[in-house]
């Protein structure tokens, strides 16, 4: 199997931490003999000498000794160390490493608020939906006092279905549909279902970093595929399916985040074609559909699926009232179904008041008119950064819809001690190295212009400007 230097590097980590997960919980005990390096790099279909670094490693690291000529055992004092984590502190810590590196930036209180990619409250109708409130509570008197079925209430499934018919000519029944509490909870649920550890999985490079955390607490392994404005290379694509059998493609295509590209619709049924013939599942990432500038965007891919390779996450409440949280899980009933069960598992369901109000506000005529005119003020708010930013040198590709500029600063500025220094002047942006699986994209950040009001808009980008030219 041909790897790069990344890849080695990745895959030697991942063995190691695999076996560190396998301690911490238990499957392995003190004294434990460790499976041969022959076995194991069978198993996580890996080169050898990648888990003789990782067992090297280890044994460095006093996780585990060697006997000689019999192989490599647990240490008891790790054993202990782990126990003791569970015992000697109360009331008793996490089983895991959690880690969601894109809201521990987006909590940082500031002014100028650019990592987050959410639309400004001050654009939303929220007069208007206070009045739909009042309807849904009139309608549905006992509301409050019933859960939702776990797959989703079934007005709402059945008005989305006809959605889907009148927008995209896609024939959906109530089955192929799940609600979930927002996109983030899809992918959550969707890495617990289908990926195994040490799973091989396509991501783009970049992608949307709260992802690859989901996806690294699940321990896959990233195969990045690079995305362009042309799309993808589906030459490298077909390559690295065939190569590597991954079990998941996720991917944005349409306003993709951090980078605001959208891939062709050739490319789109291509993609299916190549899920079919080497059997990935492909997560069709589809948060902001309706935030484009001039044209609307091609088909979803999930429209070119026939035999169930395509999982289409359709996120609506974004650019309505993102307090809701509604998102659409939308594929064939097999697929579907293991995602309820583990939907039960969760949550049980997601609140039938936040579906009812959604159902009842989203099919009104006035979300028709409010959708036109967010178009246009998120134009304009695009327009005033790219303005504040012509003179500075930074390159992009301004985006045909979405919330967010993907810049590339030169080399010379250090964009985590910009962002330190950004966070001292009440201003936040999203380094670009964590919204890469290789994490080596160090002078890319992800600024994102929906969220605070023309004129913070332009102060901010300013300021920003000018701590960068510090450097």
């Amino acid at each position: 199997m041909h790897t790069t230097t990344n890849d080695t590097k990745l895959l030697f980590r991942q063995t190691y931490d695999y076996i560190i997960t396998r301690i911490e919980r238990g499957e392995l005990k003190a004294h434990d003999k460790l499976p041969s390096i022959r076995l194991l790099a069978q198993e996580l279909r890996v080169h050898r000498l990648t888990v003789f670094r990782a067992y090297q490693l280890l044994k460095q690291n006093d996780k585990v000794y060697v006997k000689e000529k019999s192989g490599y055992y647990v240490n008891p004092d790790f054993t202990e160390h782990v126990i003791s984590e569970y015992t000697d502190r109360s009331p008793i810590t996490s089983s895991g490493h959690l880690k969601n590196s894109l809201s521990e930036i987006q909590q940082v209180p500031v002014i100028y608020q650019f990592s987050q990619s959410l639309i400004d409250p001050n654009l939303l109708p929220n007069l208007y939906l206070s009045e739909y409130v009042k309807k849904v509570f009139d309608i549905y008197p006992k509301l409050m006092g019933t859960y939702s079925s776990v797959q989703g209430d079934e007005e709402l499934r059945e008005f989305l279905c006809q959605y889907m018919k009148r927008h995209h000519s896609i024939q959906l029944t109530v089955s192929d549909l799940l609600i979930t509490t927002g996109g983030q909870q899809a992918i959550d649920l969707i890495s617990r279902v289908y990926i195994r550890p040490m799973d091989f999985i396509l991501v783009e490079r970049p992608t949307y970093s709260a992802a690859l955390d989901i996806f690294r607490q699940q321990g896959a392994r990233f195969i990045p595929v690079d995305i362009s404005p042309e799309g993808y290379d589906l030459e490298k694509v077909e390559m690295l399916m065939k190569q590597h059998r991954p079990r998941i493609f996720y991917m944005n295509p349409t306003f993709h985040n951090p980078t605001g590209y959208t891939v062709p619709p050739d490319q789109r049924k291509q993609l299916v074609e190549l899920a079919e013939r080497y059997r990935c599942l492909l997560i069709e990432d589809d948060a902001i559909h309706e935030m484009y500038f001039d044209q609307p965007p091609p088909q979803p891919i999930f429209s070119y699926d026939t035999d169930g390779w395509v999982v289409y996450l359709r996120s609506f409440s974004k650019y309505v009232a993102p307090g809701l949280r509604i998102c659409a899980v939308i594929g064939r009933p097999s697929v579907i179904k293991p995602l309820i069960t583990a939907k039960s598992l969760a949550d049980n369901g997601t609140p039938l008041v936040n579906q009812k109000i959604f159902l009842h506000y989203f099919e009104s005529e006035r979300i028709r008119q409010h959708l036109e005119k967010l178009r246009i003020a998120l134009q304009i708010r695009k327009e005033i950064v790219e303005e504040e930013l012509s003179t500075t040198g930074w390159s992009w590709v301004s985006p045909k819809g979405g919330f967010n500029l993907w810049l590339k600063l030169p080399e010379a500025i250090p964009v985590e001690e910009l962002l330190k220094e950004s966070v001292r002047h009440s201003v936040s942006f999203v380094p670009g190295m964590i919204c890469d699986p290789l994490r080596e994209m160090q002078s890319w950040i992800r600024l994102s212009y929906s969220f605070v009001n023309e004129g913070q808009l332009r102060d901010g980008v300013r300021l920003l400007a000018d701590i960068a030219r510090r450097f």
